[in-house]
């Protein structure tokens, strides 16, 4: 059975969340390993975006705290962190539609965070495509 975009966004988090965590206990990984724990399958799609928010994370997060009111993405729970650096990292540097990377991000987030932080992703997103 095919799996869906929407599913894979889901163990992207999980993967990004998991070696959020593994970064900061200290702990040795190797992303390869860590996406074919979540992963049954060879994915690209997966790949693209895990090896995307790792490299460009810094950016993310400025891009984020730029657009945060009073705010700083590190004062967000680690899966709401994993679910905007997603969602800009996927309006800025893929081809899925704006409003598909968007849809997709507020769905993780009403699923794995609470309301209030489901509204900061909403906001940032919607700014950073209203700005393009």
């Amino acid at each position: 059975m095919a799996v869906t975009r929407s599913e894979l966004r889901e163990k992207i988090m999980t993967i990004l969340y998991q070696i959020e965590l593994y970064q900061s206990n200290n702990i040795e990984y190797n992303i390869d390993d860590v996406i074919k724990e979540n992963l049954d399958i060879e994915n690209e799609f997966v790949k693209d975006i895990v090896y995307g928010v790792i490299t460009y994370k810094d950016e993310l997060d400025e891009i984020a705290n730029n657009h945060l009111a009073n705010w700083t993405i590190s004062r967000l729970d680690s899966m709401g962190r994993e679910i905007l650096r997603m969602g800009i990292y996927e309006i800025k540097y893929t081809e899925t539609p704006d409003l598909v990377a968007i849809n997709e991000a507020l769905e993780l987030a009403k699923k794995y965070s609470d309301d209030s932080v489901r509204k900061m992703i909403n906001a940032v997103l919607d700014k950073l495509v209203n700005e393009e």
